[in-house]
């Protein structure tokens, strides 16, 4: 399992770097969110707790003097509309350069799980190509060409836990006690679009203070702070995402659903007992044993 110590920075120098390699893209948990309200543009404003875990995406990212976009590796759907295609157009048109990538990535985070990685493996792209193609672009900058490619896509950019609101975009840091977390992913994934669109789904949470969650955080830890409002319709349109909370409510763990499903979790004393759970898997589903990461890896690319 990929973790911080995976990756070696390449030398920070003059000269030009052509292609990094296994460059990790970690997953994230949401440990609560919360949905506070909607935009006349339909869009839904949050409040979420985003932690970076260490199971990761591997991308190897080369770069091309033509204007080719190649990717290669695991695609989950249309390559055109895969996340590392439009993040590295989206990057030469802010720049206004004429330069290629070629793209691979190893998935290890499971798609539709509601941690990330998709996202996850856009920053790192928009991360590497910014050194690749030397272009010095600052975080905020990123940020900002991250912000129209996907609401999770800014925090992986922010590179740590964090508290998020408004649409995802704003992000303050938060400091989140060292953990190790049981996921559980079923086979099937819960349709995002579902989730949002559907009738039953809480659009009115009362909006936290910042200034007090973070002292509630710690004041209640290993306690999960709220809820995820959108597990009551997760769990309703996706059976098998009940089926896994129930599981984990069995087994005595604080089950909760992570983004818009389908993984669920829970927190563990002890990395060793989170692997030992790995055993008790649901039927049908996987198991993963997952760290919390302080800060992304890839910050000082």
């Amino acid at each position: 399992m990929p973790t911080q110590a995976a990756f070696t920075n390449p030398a920070r120098s003059q000269q030009s770097v052509k292609r990094l390699e296994k460059l990790p893209a970690p997953a994230k948990l949401n440990l609560f969110l919360h949905v506070t309200g909607r935009r006349a543009d339909g869009m839904h404003l949050l409040e979420s707790l985003f932690i970076l875990v260490d199971l990761a995406d591997e991308l190897t990212i080369e770069r091309l003097e033509d204007d080719s976009i190649v990717r290669t590796g695991d695609v989950v759907g249309d390559v055109e509309k895969d996340l590392c295609v439009r993040a590295a157009k989206a990057l030469r048109e802010y720049a206004q350069i004429n330069l290629g990538a070629a793209i691979d990535v190893k998935k290890k985070i499971p798609s539709g799980a509601g941690m990330g990685g998709g996202s996850s493996d856009c920053a790192t792209t928009l991360l590497a190509l910014n050194r690749l193609w030397e272009l010095n672009l600052s975080k905020d900058e990123l940020m900002q060409i991250a912000s129209r490619l996907g609401a999770d896509v800014p925090f992986f950019i922010f590179g740590q836990n964090a508290f998020a609101s408004g649409i995802g975009e704003k992000l303050t840091p938060v400091a989140v006690p060292p953990s190790s977390w049981f996921v559980v992913m079923p086979a099937a994934p819960t349709s995002t679009a579902a989730v949002f669109c559907d009738e039953f789904l809480t659009r009115d949470t009362k909006s936290l203070k910042i200034t007090l969650f973070s002292e509630q955080l710690l004041t209640c830890w290993p306690h999960l702070l709220g809820r995820n409002d959108l597990e009551a319709v997760a769990r309703r349109i996706n059976p098998d995402v009940d089926r896994a909370l129930q599981h984990l409510s069995a087994l005595g763990c604080e089950a909760r659903m992570t983004g818009s499903g389908s993984a669920v979790f829970a927190h563990m004393p002890s990395f060793e007992s989170a692997q030992a759970m790995l055993a008790k898997t649901p039927a049908g589903m996987t198991g993963y044993a997952v760290r919390t990461l302080s800060e992304h890896p890839l910050k000082d690319l």
